[in-house]
């Protein structure tokens, strides 16, 4: 009884704080559901919540999941070792529409993967770590990925490289490249962000003075607008984040015009227009156009 309760649930928690849990794991024979849900989950695209059980399912590496917001759970993919073991850095959905993900164990070599799984849980493709001599392309990656405005994925391992962690960018198509980590930290654990200007930022935990590290990356790519809210129906308020918005002189969804205000060099407060279609945001500044990383959601 005492490890299935600890086996993790999944929970609702409205703004008044009242609590209702959706899911508890462990709910099936052997745990065939996963167990112990470790990474933050995403919302899809169909409007259904999707995440990582670090254990559990039928070979006892860690699961793939769907849930309604109802709380009906659907276990789309078990890891069997081979194809990755304890999946803990969360999913997101890229571009393409699959998630992407990592495992901090198991692969070809045992060191951690990169996957690739469609919405219905097909594995389409997965990157074994420690593929290159002495691990020098990394192991044990446990932050999330980020896909990059180049379409790319980045994201760092904690060991491997020369022996402190790596940072990487890998196609859609499981192509990797490791990018110098020359800093002055040690294991990135969180995962990266690129910020508006372009740049990657991530955190250490340790090196530097002694205590962790934040750091930069610049691989070349321009900047971009993002959103505070995504999506929004017609009518309703978004924000959008990025840098030289002062002057301003449109905002665009998709081609349709939106209503917008400035409130500040990075921040514009945009209104879903009438006729508006999901599609990518386009500013235009005083400097030129800038376009969204994504396209923006209209809920109908």
């Amino acid at each position: 009884m005492g490890w299935r309760l600890s086996a993790g649930t999944i929970f609702e928690i409205n703004p008044a704080g009242q609590l209702t849990t959706l899911y508890s794991f462990c709910a099936q024979t052997n745990c065939a559901d996963g167990q112990t849900p470790f990474a933050a989950l995403v919302q899809g695209r169909n409007g259904d919540l999707y995440g990582e059980a670090e254990a559990g399912g039928t070979f006892g590496f860690g699961t793939v999941f769907e849930i309604t917001l109802q709380g009906k759970l659907t276990t789309l993919f078990r890891f069997d070792g081979t194809d990755g073991s304890v999946p803990v850095g969360g999913l997101i959905q890229a571009a393409d529409g699959d998630f992407y993900g990592v495992t901090a164990e198991g692969g070809n070599r045992g060191m951690g993967t990169v996957f690739r799984i469609t919405p219905g849980g097909h594995l389409a493709g997965f990157y074994s770590f420690c593929s290159l001599t002495n691990c020098a392309d990394g192991e044990d990656p446990q932050g999330p990925l980020v896909q990059g405005t180049d379409n790319n994925f980045y994201g760092v391992t904690i060991h491997g490289g020369s022996g402190i962690g790596t940072v990487y960018q890998i196609t859609p198509t499981g192509s990797l490249t490791s990018l110098c980590f020359c800093g002055d930290g040690v294991y990135p654990f969180s995962g990266l962000l690129q910020a508006t200007n372009g740049t990657f930022y991530g955190t250490t935990d340790a090196g530097g003075s002694g205590y962790g590290t934040i750091f930069s990356l610049s691989t070349g790519l321009g900047p971009f607008v993002s959103f505070v809210r995504n999506p929004a129906r017609v009518g309703q308020e978004f924000g959008i984040l990025g840098q030289g918005f002062t002057g301003t002189t449109n905002v665009s969804l998709n081609g349709t015009a939106a209503p917008f205000t400035v409130k500040s060099d990075t921040l514009i407060v945009a209104t879903v227009p009438p006729g508006a279609t999901t599609g990518y945001v386009t500013v235009t500044t005083t400097t030129g156009m800038l376009n969204s990383n994504v396209q923006f959601h209209v809920i109908r």
